[in-house]
């Protein structure tokens, strides 16, 4: 056996996560730089992300990873890569955007001039949530300036619907000046894909979600409105910045990143430091006989997944079935 072999494992991930694929994981990836992980069904360490229960099942060491605005639980899983602050023993904060291909994006040049020539439409808007109140809220207000482009499946207003798929949604966003760039929530830390995408495109990001966002990109690139008293404030700095071309190039000239510099959390040599300082330590923090506890846990969950599942058939069943027998009635009160 190579003394740098490690049996792993991965559950719960996003549901587009292919187990025979796993090599293309970014923690497999990570990993393999000096270690040789091999699957296993009875792991040294297990790999999990927030989409099941299944890590209740294992009693080895636990690594979550979370591409949601989820809490680690500690009383769970010995080691996490969250969006969380601040880096810890246990935690690293290692916010999704890092691991999207077009991370590499943010060390080009930029040339605002190029951009400028272009001649690009107001702002572009994209989103299918229609839960999400404070983006909603402000697209309202900032339409009430100027017409926003929206162009995914909710206040669609472009006569068609962007197609899916990340090149697809940078494609349209180049089109813009601006981009309304509103995480679903609001966290500190908790920085998505979706600044990142808005400032690779020469965009300048209306954002909101992060009140700490300056610690992910260059403040001076893009409009954090946790920076404002209110949305009415940030709708007149917009105003002011699309009607003074001097001040839109100030925008434009800016490095995506501060002083155009990686950041210490997304570095590669800090992240594979920090996986072979977890794989290397072999240390528990939740004890595999803790663990062994929580596995009954996991059966209830099933037993109220497969319960949640048969209420929703029988619901559903239940309007289909007060449906025909209304329609019924009224066939036969026409009849008679």
């Amino acid at each position: 056996m190579n003394n740098n072999e490690i049996k792993v494992m991965f559950t719960d991930m996003y549901r587009s996560f292919d187990i025979h694929q796993a090599e293309q994981s970014f923690e497999w990836r990570m990993i393999s730089k000096h270690w040789h992980p091999v699957l296993s069904d009875d792991p040294d360490f297990l790999f999990y992300s927030c989409f099941g229960k299944e890590h209740l099942k294992y009693d080895c060491i636990r690594i979550f990873y979370t591409p949601e605005n989820i809490r680690p639980r500690f009383d769970r899983c010995d080691f996490a890569f969250s969006y969380d602050l601040p880096i810890t023993e246990r935690n690293y904060r290692l916010p999704i955007y890092r691991r999207w291909p077009e991370y590499k994006d943010l060390f080009r040049p930029r040339d605002p001039e190029k951009i400028v020539a272009q001649k690009r439409q107001f702002c572009g808007f994209m989103v299918s949530n229609p839960h999400a109140v404070e983006r909603i809220d402000f697209f309202n207000r900032l339409s009430k300036y100027k017409k926003v482009d929206s162009g995914g499946g909710y206040l669609n207003n472009i006569g068609y619907r962007v197609e899916r798929g990340s090149q697809n949604k940078l494609d349209w966003m180049r089109n813009y000046k601006f981009s309304i760039t509103f995480e679903n929530s609001s966290y500190p830390g908790y920085t998505t894909e979706k600044l990142m995408h808005a400032l690779i495109t020469d965009t300048i990001p209306i954002y909101w979600g992060n009140p700490l966002a300056s610690l992910d990109f260059n403040p001076k690139a893009f409009i954090n409105c946790h920076d404002y008293p209110s949305f009415d404030d940030v709708v007149e700095l917009v105003r002011e910045i699309d009607q003074n071309d001097s001040l839109y190039m100030e925008y434009l000239s800016q490095p995506y990143l501060t002083d155009n510099m990686e950041t210490e959390f997304c570095k590669e040599e800090n992240i594979v430091a920090r996986y072979d300082e977890i794989l290397s330590s072999r240390k528990f923090y939740i004890s595999p006989g803790i663990k062994r506890l929580q596995k009954p846990l996991y059966s209830w969950y099933r037993l109220e997944t497969t319960a949640r599942k048969l209420f929703r058939k029988v619901r559903a069943y239940s309007k289909q079935a007060v449906a025909m027998i209304k329609t019924k009635t009224f066939r036969k009160r026409n009849i008679g």
